[in-house]
């Protein structure tokens, strides 16, 4: 044969070794990645669990992923989509990666071409990845905020996918849904250990969902006549009548933080009604009146703070306040008639409320104090004894009626 011959064929024949499918890798490179995914969405359950009780409970608490608005794993904690039938989504998260843990410890032993579990773990791991962009849109078009630790969960669900898809298309070659059956069936054989274990997580399921604590309710004190409060320069204060300590608080109605300090001084003043005064201003971050802020965010807050000013002029200050915060982290919530109702004032009085000129200017003389006097970029702002504070309060200034 001609040397020119020799060159085809052998180019054939490379090219047809090249074309064949190539052996898979030991079983092993597959599972252990396997392992290592589930253990990585476990832990990073674990923390934002962790991170979304922190973020109601603990006043001085910021994950590190609070970098911006748009990357803000506490924005989304704090979101009421944190929350699924109950129960905060990252406590299902670990439950959920705690029983694929507990399914592979049955997806090990090494001998036989076919391996079982896997075809019951696409189908979860299916499960969760839709899950994972339902969460992805949520934060997209309703929170407009990321979490860090959330993305990364969707990566791992995502990668079991893959991995669920190319271990049971290499090691199990029964249809998807005659290996499903076939999946039950071999756990079957160990139902010693898969039933009470089962049982366990059902059990446990169930335990959260009817007794959940639900420590993301947070309310106010009742308001008590045993309690002063009055009005000061055109500004509602709650507690002492003669104060040792004097805080005033620059809020905002839709900043989850101002929220949930409010309610810890409140309590505090509710512990100590002679020793300390808290005096409420407005400080809205609405790019509608706030020169602060230059593209829209906390929209609508404005408006809160303009029903907050009427009722004081009524008298109804503190009971406006503890509605507007309540209804805060719902957009849609605010009615009119509603808060008139919830507050005990008249519907009638409320009709040009939004269009009330002197209403709006007490609002941005609050704002303009507040950036001018007071230097405030944000809230929760607070003043005590003229020098102010953003975010919280210092803890050495608290101790002392902490301690008490």
């Amino acid at each position: 044969m001609p040397a020119s011959g020799r060159s085809f064929m052998f180019i054939i024949r490379l090219f047809k070794k090249l074309n064949q499918p190539a052996p898979p890798l030991p079983y092993p490179f597959y599972f252990f990645p396997v392992i290592i995914l589930a253990l990585t969405g476990f832990f990073d359950s674990v923390y934002l669990a962790v991170s979304h009780y922190r973020n109601y409970v603990d006043m001085g608490y910021q994950s590190f992923c609070a970098i911006s608005r748009a990357i803000n794993c506490d924005t989304v904690s704090q979101s009421p989509y944190s929350i699924f039938l109950g129960v905060p989504v990252p406590v299902w998260g670990i439950m959920s990666y705690g029983f694929v843990l507990f399914l592979l410890a049955f997806a090990w032993p090494a001998e036989g071409r076919r391996k079982r579990i896997w075809s019951l773990l696409l189908l979860i791991s299916f499960a969760f990845s839709i899950y994972s962009l339902v969460l992805a849109l949520i934060s997209s078009y309703l929170i407009h905020s990321y979490c860090i630790m959330c993305i990364l969960s969707y990566a791992v669900n995502l990668a079991l996918l893959f991995y669920a898809w190319i271990i049971r298309k290499r090691f199990a070659c029964e249809s998807f849904f005659t290996a499903i059956k076939l999946d039950i069936q071999y756990l079957l054989n160990f139902s010693k250990i898969t039933a009470p274990v089962s049982a366990v997580f059902a059990a446990s399921v169930l335990t959260m969902l009817l007794a959940f604590p639900p420590y993301w309710n947070m309310d106010p004190p009742v308001l008590s006549t045993d309690i002063s409060t009055g009005v000061e320069n055109a500004h509602p204060w709650i507690g002492a009548e003669h104060p040792e300590l004097v805080i005033t608080e620059f809020t905002d109605y839709r900043c989850f933080q101002c929220k949930k300090m409010h309610y810890f001084l409140r309590r505090l003043i509710e512990s100590h009604p002679d020793k300390i005064r808290l005096i409420h201003r407005h400080f809205p971050m609405d790019n509608f009146i706030n020169p602060l802020v230059k593209e829209p965010f906390h929209t609508g807050s404005a408006k809160l703070s303009m029903l907050g000013i009427f009722a004081t002029e009524k008298g109804k200050f503190w009971e406006m306040n503890d509605y507007l915060f309540k209804i805060s982290q719902d957009t849609g919530a605010l009615n009119i008639r509603n808060a008139a109702e919830n507050t005990g004032l008249k519907f009638e009085d409320m009709h040009n409320v939004f269009s009330d000129g002197w209403l709006w200017n007490i609002l941005w003389k609050d704002i303009k104090d507040g950036i001018e006097i007071h230097h405030l970029t944000g809230t929760p702002g607070y003043v005590i004894n003229g020098q102010t504070y953003l975010g919280q309060i210092p803890a050495d200034i608290l101790k002392p009626y902490i301690k008490e």
